[in-house]
């Protein structure tokens, strides 16, 4: 017998008067069976393919997934409310040049992080263009992430860069990183995508 995706063929040999193993005689079997048994092999090598080009093809897929699975993680600086920039205003840093404390009555939602703000109108503002307004590096300090760390801010310690906002521990850290503000910008945008990888959500 033989076993070809699961299938029992029989497999013949035809024997003449004298006992001498015959090849290519005719049979009463049906042609579909005689077709089987004569090609079993070659089936088996098909399906043995065929079972590989299944397998290589669910790896493309897999590997294919993971950046996107990558790219949907996120790595914000919340409190344990999901309350982001320690429930300050992140229109108002560009608006009125100072923290401002957002009220509860004015509140926005986006990808995990909750958002106070000092009026309705500020709230307008940071929903028409949401990603001109958040803190970079997901509210985390700009000089740390650029050495690759994850590091509490100081809102009076903030400053806006290229039109972006950036929080940085202290003043004396904000200092120090306009010391090369260029190059620890860009080093900082390097290491975010990484530190996201590993430690985001």
């Amino acid at each position: 017998m033989v076993t070809v995706r699961g299938i029992r063929f029989r497999r013949l040999t035809l024997r003449s008067a004298t006992g001498t193993p015959q090849r290519g005689v005719p049979t009463n079997e049906p042609a579909e069976t005689t077709w089987f048994q004569n090609n079993y092999v070659r089936l088996a090598v098909v399906a043995r393919r065929t079972s590989m080009k299944k397998i290589i093809l669910s790896i493309i897929v897999a590997a294919l997934a993971l950046p996107v699975f990558a790219e949907n993680k996120t790595l914000l600086n919340l409190d344990k409310t999901g309350v982001a920039i320690q429930g300050y205003d992140p229109v108002a840093f560009f608006t009125d040049g100072k923290p401002v404390k957002g009220a509860a009555k004015f509140v926005s939602k986006r990808d995990g992080a909750v958002y106070l703000f000092a009026s309705k109108e500020h709230k307008a503002t940071f929903n028409a263009e949401p990603k001109k307004y958040e803190p970079q590096f997901g509210g985390y300090c700009a000089y740390g992430v650029s050495r690759n760390k994850l590091v509490e801010i100081d809102v009076d310690a903030f400053q806006i860069v290229d039109g972006k906002l950036l929080l940085q521990y202290s003043k004396g850290i904000r200092d120090d990183f306009n010391k090369d503000a260029k190059g620890n910008l860009a080093k900082a945008d390097t290491n975010w995508t990484g530190l996201v990888k590993k430690k985001g959500k």
